[in-house]
């Protein structure tokens, strides 16, 4: 998770082999509603699946298709469902969605079936039960929080139809409800924010914490990644407020500026997406203060715009949580189809952005 450097398409291929989960080349990526992102520089990479916890399958090397009770097959003759959680309102959920898009016509996916439960759980789970009424042979889950699936997992389970979940977990148990889970170390991009939060304050001031949506491990690892970082390494921050923004820029701006009112001495914002991030350097200028100078800010994500705000001094750092998963997820899927196992975990690892590195790195960003 410490890798900072420039990637190029040909290292991430070459990487996600050694894993055993790439696929037979890496897609194009897709674009955003601002900027088309390079390849090379926003390519997924591995950074270390785990080993499968439990049972035979730990032994066979992963989860595999005899201890899933599921059968051989071809993506180009699959049907596949892809489950949206959230609204595409959001540079993240635009760009992971057409990854997925993408990777499944470059490899002439039989049919893709996509669905957008609109930040609604019941929702998403009726989604997912009337993808798998429609024949689909594999799910690709973006949970909208990590309890609540259930009965939709015990639809695909009674169909023996994997499971595939990225960027959030699940509390559910692999290789039985689900296959694996793709995504971040969302602990660690929470201590990696706080390493640049005490880099850009030098180690004291005050701190707001915009926290994200409740019930998903995604706000649960970020905040203690930063909580428990900046215990250990700039006791002269002082955390004095967390409130939920729910990842939206809207949200991120309006408790920005209650807290701005009701702690006006705060001197720096730690925002668990770049939506809210952007959200409070709205607030800020209100306010009549400068971001990024008079209220240090970071958050994670790595889209376009942040990275901007960074390069032009409204912004203090960015940690990358990468949303490309189209190529990753179909790799993996076939692998485990063509008898390989898989992993519960399998983490990749996401960029750091500095007032140094932005301007060039914008390439990288979505």
């Amino acid at each position: 998770m410490t890798i900072r450097r420039s990637r190029t398409l040909t290292a991430a291929c070459l990487l996600t082999v050694a894993a055993a989960l790439t696929a037979s080349g890496c897609a194009k990526q897709e674009s955003t509603n601002n900027s088309a992102s390079n390849s090379s520089a926003g390519a997924q990479v591995v950074a270390s699946p785990s080993a499968a916890a439990g049972g035979d399958a730990a032994a066979g090397g992963g989860c595999n298709l005899q201890a899933y009770g599921a059968a051989k097959l071809d993506l180009k003759d699959a049907v596949v469902g892809f489950s949206q959680s959230e609204k595409e309102a959001n540079p993240f959920r635009i760009a992971e969605t057409q990854s997925i898009k993408d990777e499944a016509a470059k490899l002439g996916v039989k049919k893709l079936l996509t669905t957008n439960a609109q930040s609604q759980l019941p929702k998403q789970i009726s989604d997912i039960q009337d993808m798998l009424n429609q024949g689909a042979q594999l799910l690709i889950i973006a949970p909208l929080n990590s309890d609540g699936l259930e009965p939709a997992l015990q639809a695909a389970a009674a169909k023996h139809v994997p499971v595939i979940t990225i960027d959030r977990k699940l509390n559910a148990t692999a290789c039985k409800d689900y296959l694996t889970f793709i995504g971040s170390n969302f602990v660690e991009q929470g201590k990696r924010a706080a390493d640049s939060l005490v880099k850009a304050t030098g180690g004291t001031g005050k701190v707001a914490v915009l926290l994200g949506t409740s019930g998903n491990g995604v706000t649960t690892d970020r905040t203690k990644g930063f909580v428990d970082q900046i215990a250990a390494t700039a006791p002269g921050l002082q955390i004095v407020a967390q409130q939920t923004g729910e990842f939206a820029r809207d949200k991120g701006q309006q408790v920005t500026e209650q807290l701005l009112q009701s702690h006006p001495d705060i001197t720096a914002i730690y925002a668990e997406n770049d939506e809210m991030g952007l959200g409070a350097v709205t607030a800020i200028k209100g306010a009549g203060k400068k971001p990024g100078t008079d209220i240090k800010i970071v958050s994670v994500d790595g889209t376009r715009n942040a990275v901007e705000a960074l390069a032009g001094g409204e912004y203090n750092g960015v940690i990358e949580s990468n949303p490309r998963f189209g190529p990753l997820a179909f790799a993996t899927a076939q692998k485990f189809f063509d008898g390989t196992g898989i992993a519960d975990n399998v983490i990749i690892t996401d960029r750091a952005y500095d007032p140094d590195n932005a301007k060039s790195s914008l390439d990288g960003a979505y």
